[in-house]
């Protein structure tokens, strides 16, 4: 492709709204323009990278018996108000003003609409369907370039099997698929054990890239490789210590002290020794959550033990329910129902607030003075605390999710009625499971672990091509001439070659963008090699030069360097 015919717009300058590098790079190499907040064009030269990256997702997904569809991203709103998800997406579905119709952030109310009546019997069974398809959220903050946008691409998958026994095979063959994928695109990834949130069913995993741009929290041991979204990690934590003789209550005063650091530091105290209590709405009641020092609630493990509709009470609310403000509640005589975290089930004499403003409570014995309290793991994990599973130190830190695999059950086909008859003609829902991979991030995923301080560094299978042909100052005849023949000699050698032959850029102008676009092969084209049939070649990656026979220029591409 020459470039003096082609559309890439690069830029020197930075973006103001640009912060992560692949977010920089993509901009300043045109290979997306921001249309609006979170919406872009993918321009020529990054959609013939999302093609490369689309190809292998085919490729995995064909070799795994998958088949292709093409649904609606226009669906209508009664089909996703019968699964509940109308409410479960919440603000972030985009829904159609004064049309019963919603944009599709997934599909598997379509793929249970075109299941039912079609899939009749157990023998129509394994099916994986999956497409390639543009999706819709409505994310009211759009950050970090494509990694999270209102438009986006996705890859989804669904298997439609007959028990559970079918769904691990299908939920398994997505699983291997998905190390190929990520391998060949040449990403750098882990795998962690995850929340399936608005989708719902069981078993759920993330394939995860650690990435400062992430909006997903990890816990990863580099030990024994284990790793959660911090939304389900679990980890070996300090407890609330078990004295031998307990005291009894009293009371305390403690004017103006709020938190836990304060409560410390007025008693002289460790926060081991206190219980911190946090109060939320559980479907209208209100529950008090009771944890350990200054852990924090991690509330999605709180909404997986209550159910429902769960929110932190707001603050006018706690006097009303409690009879004190934030950092004086405490759980003896609270009239609700109270749960606590499981680091504090053999604690005794404990601090915690009085419900009474200012005063809190010494000596409290949970099992003694709080009886009816139920114990789960509700904390958030901390860097620094041990693993689970082999006693080393887990790393917290952000991630960016590529792919997420849910094993989903019978959740959609229950509330769409999708049934089948088994061997012995009963009527049963279909098992499905869900798989999904975020086309866009794997292509911005690749850049933000493969770029320098001049630009993007491609390689293969997702370089855009090959080899970058400079010509140096084209107007001389003996340079256009030559470039001319290299470049076709290189398309008929089987090389995918972007040529620069603008004739009035400047030798610092074409180098500058060419380290910016990143090809992984540079041949630069002058008139001083030419005159002793010579060529430059640069490795992008290295940054190494060598000067070769134009004769032998072929032979030298073959060899690494």
């Amino acid at each position: 492709m020459r470039l003096s015919k082609s559309f890439i717009p690069t830029l020197k300058e930075v973006p103001n709204d640009a912060v992560i590098p692949s977010h920089i790079l993509m901009i300043r190499s045109g290979l997306v323009r921001q249309v609006s907040a979170g919406i872009y064009t993918w321009l020529p030269l990054g959609y013939k990278v999302l093609r490369k990256i689309m190809d292998i997702i085919r490729e995995e997904m064909n070799a795994i018996g998958g088949q292709e569809f093409h649904f609606p991203g226009l669906n209508p709103k009664e089909i996703w108000e019968q699964t509940g998800r109308v409410e479960a997406f919440g603000d972030i579905l985009f829904q159609i003003k004064n049309r019963e119709y919603v944009l599709a952030p997934t599909h598997e109310e379509i793929v249970a609409f075109h299941a039912k009546g079609s899939i009749v019997s157990y023998k129509d069974m394994p099916q994986i369907w999956y497409q390639i398809q543009t999706k819709f959220r409505n994310e009211p903050r759009p950050r970090s370039g494509v990694i999270r946008g209102r438009q986006f691409i996705m890859k989804d998958a669904y298997t439609l099997d007959k028990d559970t026994a079918g769904l691990d095979v299908g939920y398994a063959l997505h699983d291997k698929a998905y190390h190929s994928i990520f391998d060949r695109c040449g990403i750098k990834y882990f795998i962690v054990g995850a929340s399936s949130g608005a989708m719902g069913g069981s078993k759920s995993e993330e394939f995860m890239v650690k990435s400062s741009a992430g909006e997903d929290t990890v816990a990863y041991c580099e030990k024994c490789g284990y790793a959660a979204n911090a939304e389900v990690a679990e980890s070996v934590a300090v407890s609330a210590k078990h004295h031998a003789e307990s005291k009894t209550v009293y009371e305390i005063s403690t004017p103006d002290v709020k938190s836990i650091d304060e409560l410390c530091a007025f008693l002289k105290i460790d926060e081991h020794e206190t219980a911190k209590s946090r109060i939320y709405i559980h479907d209208g009641q209100p529950v008090l959550v009771l944890m350990l020092g200054n852990d924090e609630v991690n509330e999605t493990k709180l909404t997986s033990v209550l159910g429902g509709v769960v929110r932190p009470a707001h603050p006018d609310e706690l006097k009303e329910i409690t009879g004190a403000d934030a950092g004086s509640i405490g759980p003896i005589n609270f009239p609700h129902r109270t749960i606590a975290d499981n680091l504090l089930k053999e604690g005794n004499n404990l601090y915690s607030g009085a419900n009474k403003n200012d005063y809190h409570l010494g000596g409290i014995d949970l099992k003694r003075d709080a009886p009816k309290i139920e114990y789960f793991d509700l904390r958030t994990t901390e860097s620094g605390e041990k693993c689970i599973r082999c006693g080393s130190t887990l790393e917290v830190f952000k991630a960016i999710e590529l792919g997420h695999i849910f094993k989903l059950g019978t959740k959609y086909s229950e509330a769409l009625g999708v049934n089948f008859l088994d061997e012995n003609g009963k009527e049963k829902p279909i098992v499905m499971g869900s798989y999904g991979i975020g086309v866009d991030r794997v292509f911005a995923c690749f850049i933000e672990q493969n770029f320098d301080d001049k630009g993007i560094v491609w390689k293969e299978p997702l370089n855009p091509f090959d080899i970058h042909l400079i010509g140096l100052n084209m107007k001389n005849a003996l340079v256009s001439e030559s470039c001319e023949r290299i470049y076709i000699d290189l398309i008929a050698d089987g090389y995918e070659v972007l040529f620069d032959d603008r004739m009035d850029a400047s030798a610092g102008f074409k180098f500058n963008d060419a380290d910016l676009l990143g090809m992984p092969v540079q041949v630069i084209v002058g008139e001083k090699n030419l005159k002793d049939g010579k060529v430059e070649l640069k490795n992008r990656k290295s940054g190494q030069k060598k000067v070769v026979e134009l004769s032998k220029l072929l032979d030298q591409l073959q060899e690494p360097f």
